[in-house]
């Protein structure tokens, strides 16, 4: 795994999950808000997604970004703007695991536990043969990215470290 110094980013962003593919390449970050972002709030978060995805490490594929209602999948097209590629609703997919979420109060560790849960799901298939979101994750080509690859957490140290 390949370390990242986000100190040197002119927005001292860290995503809060980095996934890996098998190879351990960073294919897709993410953003975990447990709120439902206000129009200006969720076009500043798509907004370090795409400074992120141009000049800190351009190779990433895809960026998500994760609120109460929705998880949006976004990509750099060819004029290094970022575009929508899906929308998912955030209940539909995390309510296969744990049942209860829409009816509950989420906090961001928690609703960070259970995006993990769901892209675990999505490359080992330890819940379901065909997790939720997974044609939409294969129609824009994030599936087979997703396939035996690993999720890391970014810690809140003085040095960047993921564990």
């Amino acid at each position: 795994m390949e370390l990242i110094n986000f100190s040197d980013s002119p927005q001292k962003y860290r995503p809060d999950i980095l996934f890996t593919n098998r190879n351990e390449d960073i294919v897709l970050l993410i953003e975990i808000k447990a709120k439902k972002l206000e129009y200006s709030l969720k076009n500043r978060a798509i907004s370090q997604l795409k400074t992120y995805l141009q000049n800190i490490k351009p190779d990433i594929p895809f960026g998500m970004l994760v609120d109460l209602e929705e998880i949006n999948i976004f990509a750099l097209n060819k004029n290094q703007e970022i575009q929508n590629l899906t929308s998912l609703k955030t209940n539909d997919i995390i309510g296969d695991y744990d049942p209860e979420s829409p009816h509950k109060r989420i906090f961001d560790f928690y609703l960070e536990t259970l995006i993990k849960s769901w892209l675990r799901d999505l490359s080992y298939h330890w819940h379901s043969e065909t997790p939720p979101g997974y044609h939409e994750l294969e129609q824009i080509g994030l599936l087979p990215l997703l396939e035996g690859g690993h999720t890391y957490i970014q810690e809140n140290l003085g040095v960047d470290t993921l564990h």
